[in-house]
């Protein structure tokens, strides 16, 4: 399939229902993470996920290779998908889901910044900088207040929320600027898969007791993660991130956190005061003014 220059209705129902499961994701999480601690889910996560994965990309025979000058790439983006997935799940211990939701969804926002510097044709504007701007005031508005949660604990799940986003961030402009955006979607996966895998297990332990509680309803929740969130999300978001453009993708992030937000209050019954309300404002329309300008043309991969 030929690179894109715009996104087009294909993409754009993709996007829409992959942000809709992605926002619905905080939640499964969370739940999940009453049966298992979150760094042992994680790995055991992305274990689980790499065998679908792999038999999908051989069935299909789709292109995978670790010769082809990409497996030092594929090994850092698994080191940073490690990171992700382990702030992001130890985030949900300590604080709401719609408030993970709002930090860890700023990822278009610290993508846009990067791209700026990284990849050619897509600079911010004045209307991107004031966008960043605003964006950051609503993450600091959301910062000053707890929503009625302990303070403490809940400023560590933010923190940790908003360093996942930032290696989400990474994971996104390594694959777009590097040789990797010429990997398969399924190989680019397999790299984070078989990488996180291998180190989330590993240092599970250190985060005490790896085994909760578990009952039917998790085990049904963590496979339905692995199978439709990972195993099949998560190759259609790599196809769309090297076929289309960083930036309009980017956008449609925008949904994630609304979902992510509606997901904590109907099942968490997470609050919703209204300095959290107006954060979310702020932030969804940092990110909508961050990418709405599209950049003509697709910047090539370095």
């Amino acid at each position: 399939m030929p690179p894109k220059d715009r996104i087009d209705a294909l993409a754009a129902t993709t996007l829409v229902v992959m942000n809709v499961l992605l926002g619905f994701n905080q939640a499964f999480v969370k739940l999940v993470n009453d049966g298992l601690a979150p760094v042992f889910q994680s790995g055991l996560r992305s274990a689980c996920a790499f065998v679908p994965v792999l038999a999908w990309a051989l069935l299909m025979r789709k292109r995978l290779s670790v010769t082809d000058g990409s497996l030092g790439l594929g090994v850092v983006n698994g080191l940073l998908f490690s990171g992700e997935f382990c702030l992001l799940f130890l985030a949900l211990d300590y604080t709401t889901v719609a408030r993970v939701s709002l930090f860890f969804y700023s990822m278009p926002v610290w993508v846009a910044l990067g791209a700026h510097f990284l990849v050619a044709g897509e600079r911010l504007t004045v209307p991107r900088l004031a966008g960043l701007a605003v964006a950051v005031g609503g993450m600091a508005l959301a910062l000053s207040g707890s929503d009625g949660a302990d303070s403490g604990a809940s400023w560590v799940g933010d923190l940790l929320a908003l360093g996942g986003a930032l290696f989400w961030a990474a994971i996104t402009l390594l694959t777009r600027t590097t040789r990797l955006a010429r990997c398969s979607p399924e190989m680019n996966l397999l790299y984070q898969l078989a990488v996180s895998a291998l180190v989330l297990m590993a240092i599970a332990p250190l985060f005490g007791e790896m085994v909760r509680e578990v009952t039917p309803a998790v085990v049904a929740i963590f496979s339905f993660q692995v199978v439709v969130i990972v195993a099949i999300g998560f190759v259609v978001w790599f196809w769309i991130l090297t076929n289309y453009p960083v930036s309009n993708m980017a956008s449609f992030s925008l949904l994630a956190p609304v979902f992510g937000v509606f997901s904590g209050w109907l099942i968490f019954d997470d609050p919703l005061t209204p300095g959290f309300v107006v954060a979310l404002l702020l932030v969804g329309s940092g990110i909508f003014l961050i990418n709405r300008t599209s950049v003509p043309g697709r910047a090539e991969s370095t």
